[in-house]
This record gives C-alpha cells, sequence and structure tokens, in this order.
C-alpha cells in the first residue's frame, strides 16, 4: 500500500542497475520536475531485473545489489523507492495497464522521466511515444533523457560490464561516477597468509549475482559497518601458484592486522596493478607482492612501508596473496 505522502512525486524509471552517470541525470531530470511542481520525488525501479525471470540464462550479472541500490538513491536525495516486484501479475500488464491502473492509480504520480530506450507492458510493447500519449491523457507530464557519453564513452550498465570484465576498474569508476563495489562477509578460508602472519580476508560476496571484476590484483579500498576506508591490496582469481580452481577475492590491508571473520566488508576498486599470474614459489611470490602493495601506495596515497631490518623481518610482515 502506497502511503498517502507518497502519492503524487515525480518519478524516474528503470532498472538503475548501477546508478552510473546516465542514471542520475535521469533523476535528476524527474527532482527538477519534482522541484517546478513542488511534490516528493521518486523512483520507480523492478526487483528482480525482467531478464533474470524472463531470460534467467541470458541476465547480466549485477552492478549493485537492490540493498546498494536503495542507499545511493537515498544518498541522491531519493524521497521515495517504488520497488515493483517484476513477475507474472506485472507481466501481464499491458501497456495501457502498466500507465493507467499502476503509474496514475495506485502511485498516482505526477511526472515521468525514463532514458531514451524505456519499454513497458505485456511482452514489452511500450514505448516512449506511447507512454507520452497514455500519460497525458491523465495530466501526467513526461520526459525522456537521451543516452549519455561520457569521456567519449557510451554510458550505459553493459559498457560498464564489459570494462570491469576486463578489469579496467578505473574506466568503470568514470562512467559509475564512484568506484565499483562490492560488499561481502569474511569467511575463514586455509589460511595459507596465516602461516607467515599476515592473513587475508576472505570476502564472499553477499548477492551472489554481482558481477566480479576480471582476474588481477587491484588496489582498493575496504570499509567495515563504520564506513571508516581503509588502503588494502585486492587478489581476485583462483590462486594458480597453488593450483587453487575456486574464484576467490581475499583482501590485505595494508600495514594493519584486524579480526574480520564474520563481518561485513564492502571492497571498492581503485586500480589493477597486473593480471593474475602463476609463480614458481613463495619466494617469487613475495616479491611480486611486495611490488605490488607499494605501488598501492602510491595510488592510494599511502605512506611508504619502513624496510625491515632483516630477511626475518621481512617473512614476518610481507603480505602473502595465494595466486
Amino acid at each position: 500500500m502506497v502511503p498517502p505522502e507518497a502519492r503524487g512525486a515525480a518519478v524516474a524509471i528503470g532498472n538503475f542497475d548501477g546508478l552510473h552517470r546516465g542514471h542520475r541525470i535521469v533523476i535528476n531530470a524527474a527532482h527538477e520536475l519534482a522541484l517546478a511542481q513542488d511534490v516528493p520525488l521518486g523512483v520507480v525501479t523492478f526487483e528482480p531485473h525482467p531478464r533474470e525471470l524472463v531470460q534467467p540464462a541470458a541476465a547480466p550479472p549485477r552492478l549493485t545489489s537492490f540493498r546498494r541500490k536503495a542507499r545511493l538513491l537515498q544518498e541522491l536525495g531519493v524521497d521515495y523507492v517504488f520497488a515493483l516486484r517484476f513477475g507474472p501479475s506485472l507481466m501481464r500488464l499491458s501497456a495501457a495497464e502498466f500507465v493507467h491502473d499502476l503509474l496514475g492509480g495506485k502511485l498516482g504520480v505526477a511526472a515521468i522521466v525514463t532514458g531514451e530506450g524505456f519499454r513497458f507492458g505485456h511482452r514489452r510493447q511500450g514505448d516512449t511515444e506511447l507512454l507520452y500519449r497514455l500519460a497525458s491523457g491523465l495530466g501526467i507530464q513526461c520526459r525522456t533523457i537521451d543516452a549519455l557519453d561520457f569521456e567519449g564513452m557510451r554510458c550505459s550498465s553493459s559498457r560498464i560490464r564489459d570494462l570491469l570484465t576486463s578489469g579496467d576498474v578505473e574506466k568503470a569508476a568514470a562512467l559509475l561516477a564512484a568506484p565499483y563495489a562490492i560488499s561481502g562477509m569474511v569467511r575463514r578460508g586455509d589460511q595459507r597468509g596465516r602461516t607467515i602472519g599476515f592473513p587475508t580476508a576472505n570476502v564472499h560476496p553477499i548477492d551472489g549475482k554481482t558481477l566480479m571484476p576480471g582476474r588481477g590484483v587491484y588496489a582498493v579500498e575496504a570499509s567495515r559497518r563504520d564506513g571508516n576506508a581503509m588502503p588494502a591490496v585486492a587478489n581476485l582469481g583462483t590462486r594458480p601458484t597453488f593450483d587453487g580452481r575456486n574464484m576467490l577475492l581475499e583482501v590485505h590491508l595494508l600495514d594493519r592486522s584486524l579480526d574480520l571473520y564474520g563481518e561485513r566488508l564492502e571492497v571498492r576498486f581503485l586500480a589493477r596493478l597486473r593480471g593474475e599470474r602463476k609463480f614458481d614459489g613463495i619466494d617469487q611470490l613475495r616479491g611480486q607482492i611486495e611490488k605490488d602493495c607499494e605501488r598501492a601506495r602510491i595510488i592510494l596515497g599511502v605512506a611508504p612501508r619502513i624496510p625491515p631490518s632483516s630477511a626475518a623481518a621481512t617473512a614476518a610482515i610481507a603480505p602473502i596473496f595465494t595466486s
């Protein structure tokens, strides 16, 4: 049931996976209409993503979980998020029913903003031209926002997925207007790092549908529930040096040791340091990871590590990644 105070909002409609710069322009346009009409700002979105139900095998991995999407929308100043449960009943609605009964009736929206490719109604029969015709009959104002090109790249969720899959987290961040982030729970692994004194946190994504960037080593920031960013290096891969088979996200905090087991950790990918490699042994791996950490320090603005005074000290503090 929609509360009375939420009715009459100016809404942006879409899946908004990733909430990239193009999405934000759509929401900003809805905000302008909300201010002009002195009504609340709302977002109408769908959960789950329609393709997860209609074409589950072809459904793209998510850039944002619903929980993270809701939090980001709140940070953008959205007053109400109308999450439409995408299922058989919604799929059966004709385009006219979607506008008249749902948007105009149940939600009572005052204005609608969409991206240029928005489709709606049974079998996606409705387009923006039909939306304008149907909404105008109800006195609902409509706007359509063209796709955005940013720094020579088309700003779209599919483009961002391609960039992340290739490991280009910096270009992906440019389109997202923020670093790509994954939230997960820290669970116990095989504790290889613990044997030399510096274990890594094994982060298991909370949403199994989350997109994982390409394999490799990354400069990252990690945050606990308190939100404080901690500089870190992350390895994402199967640990070929140790003949690993499972994909793991392992995070090493620079210059600090914390017991993170059972905690929720958000990992923000800032730069890719290198691809996944198989090393001839622990010593070679240790040397490369030390170089990775020093590069990460430069990128993250962390003070250089003070060199140890002995080989024993090196063995004690060198961060180990099982990759």
